[in-house]
């Protein structure tokens, strides 16, 4: 499985038999300078209606658009959507968010939109044992530094990868990936947007892997 952090929380995430699903695309708007997204995807999944998560429409290759919960399977790729919220208050101040749990090459990849409270004990059930999560870490709209280290501790990932941050290309009032990153002692700073993972080759304890964007 090769992941692509495109950026903000967009990921291209392509199979080993070459499907291909996008994260929440952003639409390149107010404080989200990345460029378009040009890639073609057989996938799309939106955890939320927000214009820098739910730009379905902008990805090439007329791909299935998956939003809300609930089981299913296309192609080679199981898709669990799990209902969450976007705040601490039950989703009346910014709505429900849905974390996405992928089985992809035999791996379980769970994109976590922009959650923005601690997961319930039934909620960490659910998602089961995960080894890649690409978790939100710059507060404010989202659970910040702090909860996203916690949340790490909680699930024991075999991979953890930061996303949703400060960067020269997002102007949001977020944190970068500092806070995230501080005290962390297995940090792969990797030289470019992309990484390749196979399922028994996965780091073990939690290794935090830093992708540059690729937009």
């Amino acid at each position: 499985m090769k992941l692509k952090w495109l950026g903000h929380a967009a990921f291209l995430i392509t199979s080993e038999k070459g499907t291909r699903i996008i994260t929440d695309p952003y639409k390149v708007e107010g404080n989200i300078n990345y460029s378009p997204i040009p890639e073609k995807a057989d996938i799309v999944t939106v955890s939320h209606d927000h214009f820098d998560h739910n730009n379905a429409a902008a990805v090439k290759g007329n791909p299935t658009v998956v939003k809300g919960a609930g089981k299913q399977q296309i192609k080679d790729i199981g898709i669990e959507g799990i209902a969450t919220y976007h705040d601490t208050s039950q989703g009346s101040q910014r709505g429900p968010n849905v974390i996405f749990a992928l089985t992809v090459d035999g791996m379980r990849v769970c994109h976590l939109g922009d959650l923005g409270h601690p997961l319930s004990e039934a909620q960490r059930a659910q998602l089961g044992a995960v080894d890649i999560l690409l978790v939100p870490v710059g507060g404010t709209y989202t659970i910040d530094a702090g909860a996203a280290m916690l949340l790490v501790g909680q699930l024991q990932p075999r991979v953890a990868v930061p996303m949703h941050y400060k960067t020269e290309k997002c102007g949001l009032p977020i944190a970068d990936v500092g806070g995230f990153l501080q005290g962390r002692v297995r940090v792969r700073q990797v030289k470019g947007s992309e990484v390749e993972f196979k399922k028994e080759q996965l780091p073990k304890p939690t290794e935090t892997v830093v992708l540059e964007h690729d937009l």
